[in-house]
């Protein structure tokens, strides 16, 4: 019998793993040239200046939801060699998701809070908030400041934001910018040259079976260990995957994760392509003939198209068959 304690320590334990791959030295690329080193050539937790030491620059990093881009700035800066050892938790970064409402007024808030600052919002001025930041991120010692799904930031006070983080950037309190978020914010910041000339553009790029698809392949395996589970035999569960995911890193890695729960609930023995069948059919609410681990056609079916198909097709006929 399955024993869902034991199924859900498998899980945590599985979710705390770290896959890296080439788009963590990427990052590391477009953000370790945006620090000082010391003569020994050692990244210092102070920015690099330019234009005359006037100013600083940042990173904007692009990727679709569910990218993943989120967990790997998060990994990339908490492990940084020169971003800790001071600043709010004993490190030299401030990070902080949009907040909702998502105004230029809430966002300095957002991060004021998170600063561990006491302040209602309520009683002051947009721009008075984005100067107590500025000194506070000064006081702290913070260098970096990195706003998540920033591309909700910017609509209803673009101009205002742009701005504020042309301004944060600029002076002795200026501090290295990252922004993350999907298409839609390289958009807005290209809409403001003087913006934009700050920063770099990293795009995530989709995954591939070419590229992808033995590093996945071997993600499997190890998940399958840990969990007790033989691994697959589908040989075309790789692509399949990345399409159900829309070929993103991260649902790929939330998708193989739910079948492997579904796999352990089941009392099965072998993870296979029906779990992931049936953890995707949770997902999105599409019809049996809809499902891209089970159609035969899958390469037509559009994830994000809600599709009417009443073909009898079940996961427990598909397992027969096998």
């Amino acid at each position: 019998m399955p024993d869902p304690a034991a199924t859900a320590r498998i899980l945590e334990k599985l979710r705390k793993l770290r896959i890296d791959t080439p788009r963590d030295a990427a990052f590391r690329s477009h953000f370790d040239r945006l620090l000082r080193r010391d003569e020994a050539g050692n990244l210092l937790h102070e920015p690099q200046r330019f234009s005359a030491e006037r100013e600083t620059r940042g990173v904007m990093v692009i990727d679709g939801a569910g990218g993943g881009k989120t967990t790997l700035i998060d990994h990339a800066l908490a492990r940084h060699p020169a971003l800790a050892g001071a600043g709010t938790d004993g490190r030299h970064y401030l990070e902080a998701s949009v907040p909702s409402p998502a105004t230029f007024k809430s966002m300095a808030g957002a991060l004021l809070h998170r600063s561990g600052y006491p302040v209602n919002a309520a009683h002051r001025e947009g721009w008075s908030l984005w100067e107590t930041l500025r000194g506070r991120l000064k006081d702290l010692d913070i260098t970096t400041l990195w706003i998540d799904e920033a591309h909700d930031l910017f609509c209803a006070d673009r101009n205002l934001i742009l701005r504020a983080i042309k301004a944060i950037m600029q002076g002795d309190e200026a501090v290295v910018v990252i922004l993350s978020g999907t298409e839609n914010l390289r958009e807005i910041i290209r809409s403001d040259p003087q913006v934009q000339r700050r920063f770099s553009t990293l795009n995530l790029p989709p995954v591939a079976v070419a590229t992808d698809g033995a590093n996945f392949r071997e993600v499997i395996a190890a998940y399958c260990r840990i969990a007790g589970l033989e691994q697959p035999l589908e040989a075309d569960l790789i692509p399949r995957l990345f399409h159900a995911a829309r070929y993103r890193f991260g649902r790929c890695v939330e998708t193989i994760l739910g079948a492997i729960e579904f796999a352990l609930e089941g009392d099965a023995s072998r993870l296979d392509i029906g779990h992931f069948a049936e953890f995707w059919g949770l997902q999105e609410g599409c019809p049996l003939g809809g499902n891209v681990f089970l159609a035969p056609d899958w390469p037509q079916i559009d994830p994000d198209q809600d599709e009417a198909d009443d073909r009898p097709v079940s996961v427990r006929a598909r397992r027969r068959r096998k």
